[in-house]
């Protein structure tokens, strides 16, 4: 695929540039419009820094959360560009829709070297229709705007889009340096990991990550699991979990997928189980097979930080998606901490493999250079690795 620094070496001076950023960033529920992890914007600030220093004339596009193809002024961009002009150091223009009067104007009126962004482009019922026709209608409104494509959002090149699959067949296309730096990392530890090869999983359920330990499992030394998804296995080895998240039907899934890693799976030997859901609960940690009836696990304990800590320290290269436990709530934060702390120490490669991961390494000050790569794209990290065709990376070799 051609990349960016081609497009460069062509010229772009003058010349209009649409950049299909992932801007999807979270934001402060307690202060609604205030971003709480600015990571995906300031991602994508090389590709938009060299495109402006070339006098590229940049047109930026995103989408924001789930709004139903309508604007929705829960998930407008507006925040966004006040964020991206700051760290830019230059003004972004913003226009209030995608393929309106606002944008047109907005365009036309772009001078060299200066950078717009356009509205939430899920504010368009054409971005994310399973009607061709209507994604390819709308992907040609967004590709009149501009002579050149760059596509540097890794989060959503799982998605068969029209500004990621679509867009690309009608103008030049390139892949951004941090779409090319993802397939780089996430090839690297699917194809040819340095032995031992750790993965620590958490998150919330097995069913999100059956397809990617099933496509791991094989190639691992040893596979942790924390998070919400440990207690169905924990169900599944005859322990009684209490209120913990439980995927009942899956169950048996585990029962097969513990007998077949042959004590590669490794999993908590205690956690810390509260009386509910807030941070103002009470709680102690207890073993696993001391769970409360009326609690429920919201963290990994000490014990099973030390044990995965263990494993993580002799690994060469560690792949890490989902957190241990409720890392938002103080009391809950724990296990996460000393997991991550335990990869920045190994002597190999280490992968942070985006979505919660990436917010917990940024919520709790860990140092991100001591991470060997952190994903923006937990989604598409994990599609990769299950070994599924990525629609927007197959739309950039073309």
């Amino acid at each position: 695929m051609k990349t960016l620094d081609d497009l460069l070496g062509e010229g772009v001076s003058g010349r209009r540039v649409l950049v299909r950023a992932d801007l999807n960033v979270p934001f402060d529920k307690a202060n609604p419009g205030v971003i709480s992890d600015d990571g995906r914007a300031r991602a994508v600030l090389p590709t938009l820094v060299a495109l402006r220093d070339a006098g590229a004339r940049v047109i930026v596009m995103s989408h924001l959360g789930r709004p139903k193809g309508a604007p929705d002024p829960k998930y407008t961009l507006a925040p966004v560009a006040t964020r991206l002009s700051e760290l830019l150091g230059s003004d972004v223009v913003f226009a209030e829709d995608t393929v309106g009067p606002s944008a047109s104007a907005a365009v036309e009126a772009l001078a060299d070297g200066q950078v717009l962004l356009l509205e939430n482009l899920r504010f368009n019922e054409g971005e994310t229709s399973k009607d061709d026709a209507a994604r390819v209608a709308f992907a040609g409104q967004l590709a009149a705007y501009a002579d050149f494509y760059v596509d540097d959002a890794f989060g959503a090149v799982h998605r068969k889009h029209a500004s990621v699959y679509d867009v690309p067949s009608l103008l030049p296309h390139y892949a951004g340096g941090l779409v090319l730096k993802e397939v780089e990392v996430l090839k690297r530890v699917s194809e040819s990991p340095e032995q031992p090869y750790v993965v620590v999983l958490g998150g919330s359920k097995v069913s999100d990550k059956l397809a990617v330990i099933k496509a791991l499992l094989p190639k691992v030394d040893k596979l942790l699991v924390g998070g919400g998804m440990c207690f169905t296995f924990l169900k599944a080895q005859g322990h009684e979990v209490g209120k913990s998240l439980l995927e009942s039907e899956m169950i048996d899934t585990c029962s097969a997928l513990l007998a077949e890693a042959d004590g590669r799976i490794v999993l908590p030997v205690d956690v810390v189980a509260a009386s509910e859901f807030s941070a103002d609960a009470a709680y102690d940690t207890v073993d696993i097979s001391d769970i409360p009836a009326d609690r429920l696990g919201l963290d990994i304990g000490p014990k099973s930080v030390a044990i995965f800590a263990e494993a993580i320290g002799s690994a060469k290269t560690v792949f890490w998606n989902g957190p241990m436990g409720v890392f938002e709530l103080a009391p809950f934060a724990a296990g996460t901490r000393g997991v991550a702390e335990a990869i920045t120490k190994i002597d190999g490669f280490s992968v942070v493999g985006g979505g919660d991961s990436a917010a917990a390494v940024r919520t709790l000050g860990l140092d991100e250079s001591a991470f060997g790569h952190i994903s923006t794209g937990g989604g598409a990290s994990l599609e990769y690795l299950e070994g599924k065709k990525l629609p927007g990376v197959e739309a950039l070799e073309k």
